[in-house]
């Protein structure tokens, strides 16, 4: 039998209601594939099923990239198990032979609770339920397949606060409403050169995995110059589809104060270097949301759109950036309307370019004096 709002015993009220626990629940299995960002917005819901069952071992279901963040910082997460390809699950071509391993290694393990925080379920939901735990639950769409207890599954939500829901149902109560990560033991500071820590840290990521959450090259470039005439070291990230902005931006800014480190560093070397960081500034993109949970002061530029689904809760430390663009710049689409059954049109201009740089720049320098940034190592 399979539990909707209000169709299992209530415990208590959490993000939503918090039901009750499950019986001798001593290994989870928690679906979360996606990028950086997506991870990061589950950390709070594990943080939750940490403390509901703390006897448990927690296993994230999630990419090489997840299993490099675990591996640099502390977290809810015991182990990470790497998806196969599977289609709606981790993009990239499906092997039978290693999704039938996957499954066979998985279901020896015998999860006593398998947790799918991936979307509204119409692949992640039998991909979840190919497990074979003892129990199931998760988000679900209309046409998604059933758990044994779910979440309906509505686009515009905040995704951990989404996730925290999930928790609730599964019988945990928030402990965080974000993420929380710290580096990992002896990972080792970042410094640059001539770096003698006196001199102040932005940090600028200009990439986003939808071209249209990215604030132009031109205004990035325009920020990192003020920046360092105000006397900051300025250090641009990406990895290493974002080499050639990040050297645009190095050359438009014209100032020895800024440079690029795009596609050098690894997952450590991005946590150590964020965690040194006074401010760091990025569009809606994972290594912001990574700044964040390290408790580094950020600055975002988001479409307003994604202000609801990823946006900081709080103001103190992480200043936002809205566009209220709602149209294609090009076609006059209406953007508001996304999710897996609205039409993309196929245009890429960046709906956030009406940001001022003088607006993200008043904030860095706001934050900047603060003090609070640049703590983590």
């Amino acid at each position: 039998m399979t539990a909707e709002f209000g169709g299992a015993g209530r415990a208590g009220m959490g993000v939503g209601p918090v039901l009750e626990k499950f019986d001798e629940v001593y290994r989870i299995a928690v679906l979360r594939g996606g990028g950086l960002g997506d991870l990061i917005f589950a950390i709070p819901a594990m943080a939750a099923l940490k403390a509901a069952y703390p006897e448990a071992s927690i296993t994230l279901l999630g990419t090489p990239a997840h299993q490099a963040l675990i591996a640099a910082t502390k977290s809810p997460v015991d182990e990470v198990c790497v998806l196969p390809f599977s289609e709606g699950v981790r993009p990239g071509e499906e092997n039978e032979e290693e999704l039938d391993r996957f499954f066979q290694e998985m279901r020896a393990r015998r999860f006593d609770l398998a947790v799918q925080l991936h979307g509204g379920g119409r692949y992640s939901n039998p991909f979840l339920l190919r497990l074979g735990a003892r129990h199931t639950v998760g988000t679900r769409t209309a046409d998604a397949a059933s758990l044994e207890r779910t979440v309906p599954y509505l686009y515009y939500q905040h995704e951990p606060l989404r996730a925290l829901e999930v928790a609730g149902f599964a019988g945990a109560f928030p402990v965080d409403l974000e993420a929380r990560l710290a580096p990992a033991e002896g990972l080792r500071a970042f410094s640059g050169p001539a770096d003698d820590g006196t001199q102040p840290l932005v940090v600028i990521h200009p990439g986003a995995t939808d071209p249209r959450r990215r604030w132009p090259v031109e205004r990035f470039a325009e920020l990192a110059a003020a920046c360092a005439a105000d006397g900051f070291q300025v250090v641009v990230v990406g990895d290493g589809s974002e080499q050639e902005i990040g050297a645009r931006i190095v050359e438009l800014a014209d100032s020895g104060q800024v440079r690029s480190v795009a596609g050098k560093l690894d997952m450590a070397g991005l946590v150590a270097l964020l965690a040194r960081a006074a401010v760091v500034v990025g569009n809606d993109s994972g290594p912001r949301h990574l700044a964040q949970a390290l408790g580094v002061p950020t600055v975002g530029i988001f479409w307003a759109g994604n202000v609801i689904n990823a946006g900081a809760l709080g103001r103190s430390l992480h200043r936002l950036h809205a566009s209220w663009v709602t149209a294609c710049p090009t076609c006059g689409i209406d953007v508001t309307q996304v999710g897996w059954t609205a039409p993309r049109c196929p245009h890429d201009d960046s709906v956030v370019a009406g940001v001022a740089v003088r607006d993200v720049h008043e904030d860095v320098r706001s934050l900047a004096a603060t003090g609070l940034g640049g703590l983590g190592v």
